[in-house]
């Protein structure tokens, strides 16, 4: 994983890798942006986890965003962490990170471990109803792994 480049207007803003895939550790969401075959951006919420510094997310087995993938599979994924408007200051708090990478469908047994880490993070006190809850809907649910290419951050703190 590398680091891109940031504005140079905006180097007081950057953070460390770590600190951006700390970051993206902490997310709750993030946002998946694609590329239609025809040049159309599209950005969608969705839940994740993060495994071996890469992003895993669940799916559909059929939609918009998959049609995206398929055709185009470099992908962007943002997440923002804590926010707070200074309305006096005409500015926000913020931080943010923004990977760049190629997402790509994953089957078993790393489709299950992604599964397994979705419900240990969303939903880590019902661990065992999880499971079953795997167990009867994997078959209608697609897992695709972003592998990062490259992370960046910046945060007003």
């Amino acid at each position: 994983m590398e680091t891109m480049p940031m504005n140079p207007r905006r180097k007081d803003r950057a953070i460390s890798n770590q600190d951006a895939l700390d970051l993206l550790l902490a997310g709750e969401y993030g946002v998946l942006s694609t590329v239609s075959p025809d040049g159309q951006p599209y950005g969608v919420p969705v839940s994740f986890c993060v495994i071996e510094e890469a992003i895993y997310f669940h799916c559909a087995l059929e939609g918009r965003k998959l049609d995206h993938i398929a055709s185009n599979n470099s992908v962007s994924f943002c997440v923002v962490g804590k926010t707070q408007v200074l309305p006096e200051k005409f500015s926000t708090k913020y931080e943010s990170a923004i990977v760049s990478g190629v997402a790509t469908e994953v089957f078993d047994p790393e489709k299950q471990g992604a599964l397994t880490g979705l419900i240990g993070k969303y939903s880590a006190a019902h661990q065992e109803e999880g499971m079953k809850y795997i167990e009867t809907s994997a078959a209608r649910t697609r897992v695709f792994k972003i592998s990062i290419r490259s992370i960046t951050g910046k945060a007003r703190r």
